[in-house]
């Protein structure tokens, strides 16, 4: 029948129907309530909009991982949806943030999810056989240079206007928000994500949530980068949803000289490891 679910899909736990509708090139974002909390980071993202491509790439009780965990978005949406999240992070405090959210949720530390403090370089190697990665990294240094900290909340505590004081990640030597240049953030990543396609399964997938942005104030093609350095990892690339976000408010950037974009959506970039 067609709300089953296809006794060959070994990909998910989706009907057709289902399936079909996150084929879909462009999402619109979705808020929930337990997003609020989230946003004494400087860059979280909605755990409805990473639930979806959990239940895209993901059966349940698979392991879902994000070396860069920030406040926990991915193990909450994970551990919705009966999966297993591992985190990693470089900051104790982020993962305070995270541990909070998650204990709210009645979720458990080292039984439903894992959170691992340190540089993904070396607790990668400790780790083994997961069936999904996403993450969103940190863009580059674009938070210490434009001095740029939290948007301001709306009344019901959802971030929607500009940003206020002065917010980023860390101070860590390691942290690609702390990068000297942009070529640098690039062979950070992708340091970090040869590590990652090591321990991924054979045919499964990969999402990299990330805009383009500004370098030395000229506008970037990131994706093209991103793309290429996965590649160079060892992925293929399948394809890229657009994360429609119209709540983000127009600045007048260039205006009345020159047109300089607002950025109001990120790209889901998408890579499969092949299958042996």
């Amino acid at each position: 029948m067609e709300d089953n679910i296809d006794s060959r899909n070994k990909l998910n736990d989706l009907t057709g129907k289902e399936w079909l509708k996150l084929t879909k090139s462009f999402w619109l974002s979705e808020k929930c309530v337990d997003d609020k909390d989230a946003f004494k980071h400087p860059a979280p993202f909605l755990i409805k909009d990473i639930m979806k491509l959990i239940s895209m790439f993901t059966k349940s009780e698979m392991r879902v991982l994000d070396p860069f965990c920030g406040s926990g978005t991915t193990l909450i949406a994970a551990n919705n949806l009966q999966r297993i999240g591992i985190g990693i992070d470089l900051s104790e405090e982020y993962k305070s943030l995270a541990i909070e959210r998650l204990n709210k949720k009645n979720y458990t530390e080292n039984k439903d999810f894992f959170y691992r403090i340190g540089d993904a370089n070396k607790v990668l190697k400790n780790l083994q056989a997961v069936d999904y990665i996403v993450t969103s990294p940190p863009y580059h240094n674009i938070l210490r240079n434009k001095g740029e900290g939290l948007r301001k909340q709306s009344e019901k505590g959802f971030r929607n206007g500009s940003r206020i004081g002065v917010e980023y990640y860390s101070e860590h030597e390691n942290d690609l928000g702390n990068k000297d240049s942009y070529k640098d953030f690039l062979t950070s990543f992708e340091q970090i994500m040869k590590k990652c396609f090591a321990i991924l399964n054979a045919g499964k997938y990969t999402s990299i949530i990330i805009s383009d942005f500004t370098v030395d104030k000229a506008e970037v093609c990131v994706q093209a980068d991103i793309v290429k350095t996965m590649q160079n990892c060892g992925f293929e690339f399948v394809g890229t949803t657009v994360l429609l976000q119209d709540n983000k408010p127009l600045y007048p950037f260039g205006y009345p000289y020159a047109y300089k974009i607002n950025h109001n959506h990120q790209n889901i970039i998408n890579f499969r490891k092949p299958k042996e």
